[in-house]
């Protein structure tokens, strides 16, 4: 049946959202009736079990790129930081909700050609700084986005995607 993937690491820490923030994004989810499938490299295993939690079904490391753009191809909406996942969802047709960190510009590096939502404070102090690690304590441009904004916006996505008169 339809999911939605989240995939929460990337190999820059200054664009990715926080663990907790995310693994409350995959509660909320499913709470609200979406089947949630975690994403992540063979590294993350850590990371996408504690994402995946009791809520969500672990990939972490289970899938290399041709499968992974397979799972992200049949998603719903792909929800990720400013990663390659982001643009290999892009690259097969899939919405993204991007959790966008402002190190770089959204302008050139968000994804392209499929609807998006663009969360986090694009205007933080770290905007354009081209930072690797968060100079900004707290990282608020990506931990002040709450779960319930994510919910949100994999909810905007899924409604645009479908035809006029069907609900």
């Amino acid at each position: 049946g339809p999911y939605v993937v989240l995939h929460p690491g990337a190999s820059v820490p200054a664009r990715a959202w926080s663990p907790e923030r995310a693994a409350e994004a995959v509660r909320e989810l499913a709470a609200a009736g979406h089947r949630v499938l975690v994403t992540g490299g063979p590294g993350e295993r850590d990371l996408t079990a504690h994402v995946a939690g009791r809520h969500g079904t672990d990939l972490g490391g289970r899938t290399d790129a041709p499968e992974l753009a397979a799972v992200l191809a049949g998603a719903s909406v792909v929800v990720t930081g400013n990663t390659a996942p982001a643009h290999l969802a892009a690259a097969v047709g899939t919405p993204v909700v991007s959790l966008f960190a402002p190190v770089v510009p959204a302008e050139r590096w968000r994804p392209y050609g499929v609807p998006y939502v663009l969360l986090g404070d694009q205007d933080a102090p770290c905007a354009g700084s081209r930072a690797r690690d968060c100079p900004v304590p707290g990282h608020p441009c990506l931990n002040t986005v709450t779960a319930t904004d994510v919910a949100a916006a994999v909810e905007k996505l899924m409604a645009a995607e479908k035809p006029m008169g069907e609900t």
